[in-house]
């Protein structure tokens, strides 16, 4: 018997502060099967602000920011990679990676790196995102949690989220907020996703938990109309592959709650995340406030350099489904995707910025000065936007910021000690304070280099 859904979600209002919902009490007062009840209550949770608990009964969520425990993301659960490889036995049978299937998957997987790599189109028909989802599934799930991790740290995720996932494609970040967050979050999940990724995301997403609801829009973001506001917005690899990022990007923010972000998430190749910063600072322009993880200390400057920038984390274990692949491929190491670099850039239209500096020219020296400094030692405060890009024999060498710089600035670590240890120590992101950093200029690489020293002091600020 079908329960009376605007009775049950009377009874459920009136009910949820005084105790726990038991879909067995509430059978009844609406005169239904505690089980119809139950599941009915899932359908409507997010619209009554409800999580589901273990024990099978429903509580008002948490609205309080989330503070996980997180470190890193070494590997793609179990779960997750049994799901996907079910879609890849379905379609092709237990002996998917062998034979003609297994020539098929590599090479679609090829066609996809060659075109991302020449900044062609890609279009993803079924064979397309199945290979896309081999190759991609593992980082782009990594990924997405460091740049999660940077928001709660500073109290901007809500325990009780509406979230807007835009080119959602296969559900590497999907899966990844998914996890990343508590099971007592109650998140609502829109994707847009247009093309047959979305019939790999669809059972992918079946695979959560109960309180992450879910829905899948199959359309283009142009012709999409956002409804409502949402706390977070991500665009996880997708900006560099329209037409006119900057326009989706100025839709994606007007979708925003008052304190909301949009998360737009990049490979970390040149050309895609140099697309990024770009959009990001015309973004700005336009009335935009960057919240992260570039910095912007200086009182109506902003960068004009390349941006090319991009954090570097832990690899991920290759799963089972990807080194089958592999494995029986001429050259393994082709379809091994273990490295996990990207481009990020948080966005906001509060005004609210993660460090909020205003520098004067009396304490520190301003990077849009460096020629000015050249052989000189001086003062910095700085953002450290990247891992160490060094060769192995060479000092290590690291990119940094200040938001003023008209050309790339690198800070290149000669000679480490106890003093200007923090260089190297500190995470992407961290903004660094740097005495008696020799400014010089490179003239290969067309950059300022501040050489850090036995002089120098480099100390964690924030």
């Amino acid at each position: 018997m079908p329960v009376d859904r605007e009775r049950l979600r009377d009874t459920a209002k009136y009910l949820r502060g005084v105790r726990p919902l038991d879909p067995e009490e509430l059978a009844d007062y609406v005169e239904a099967d505690h089980r119809v009840v139950a599941l009915a209550l899932r359908d409507e949770a997010a619209d009554l602000g409800l999580v589901e608990r273990e024990d099978g009964t429903f509580v008002p969520a948490d609205d309080a920011p989330v503070r996980p425990h997180f470190e890193s993301v070494t590997e793609f659960p179990d779960g997750y990679a049994f799901a996907f490889e079910d879609l890849l036995f379905d379609e092709y049978g237990r002996n998917w990676q062998k034979g003609e299937s297994g020539k098929r998957l590599r090479e679609a997987i090829r066609r996809l790196k060659e075109n991302y790599y020449r900044q062609h189109p890609v279009e993803y028909d079924y064979e397309a995102a199945l290979g896309y989802g081999v190759y991609h599934l593992p980082d782009y799930y990594a990924a997405v949690q460091y740049p999660l991790d940077y928001l709660a740290r500073d109290d901007r995720i809500p325990g009780s989220l509406r979230v807007l996932d835009v080119g959602a494609g296969v559900g590497g970040p999907a899966l990844g907020l998914h996890d990343f967050l508590p099971d007592d979050a109650l998140v609502d999940y829109h994707a847009i996703e247009p093309s047959d990724a979305a019939d790999v995301l669809e059972p992918l997403l079946d695979e959560t938990g109960p309180n992450f609801h879910a829905e899948i829009t199959r359309e283009r973001i142009e012709a999409f109309e956002p409804a409502g506001e949402y706390d977070l917005v991500m665009a996880c690899s997708v900006l560099s592959e329209l037409d006119d990022p900057v326009a989706v990007g100025e839709k994606l923010l007007d979708a925003l709650a008052p304190d909301g972000t949009f998360l737009a998430l990049a490979p970390a190749d040149r050309n895609t995340s140099i697309g990024l910063r770009e959009t990001e600072r015309e973004l700005e322009s336009r009335g935009a406030t960057v919240y992260g993880p570039t910095v912007r200390f200086w009182p109506g400057e902003r960068p004009t350099d390349t941006g090319w920038s991009f954090d570097h984390r832990p690899d991920v274990e290759p799963p089972g489904f990807q080194r089958r692949l592999a494995e029986n491929a001429p050259r393994p190491s082709e379809f091994l995707n273990e490295t996990v670099k990207f481009s990020y850039s948080l966005l906001r239209t509060d005004g609210e910025r993660r460090y909020d500096v205003s520098l004067d020219e009396s304490r520190v020296a301003k990077l849009a000065d460096a020629d000015a400094h050249v052989t000189n030692r001086v003062n910095l405060l700085v953002a450290k936007l990247s891992a160490n890009l060094a060769d192995e024999d060479a000092n290590p060498v690291y990119k940094i910021s200040d938001g003023s710089e008209t050309e790339d600035a690198y800070a290149v670590h000669v000679k480490e000690d106890a003093l200007n240890a923090a260089l190297s120590r500190a995470p992407y992101g961290s903004v660094l304070s740097i005495e008696e950093g020799l400014v010089l200029w490179n003239d290969d690489e067309a950059a300022y280099n501040v050489v850090v020293d036995e002089d120098t002091v480099v100390d964690r600020a924030r």
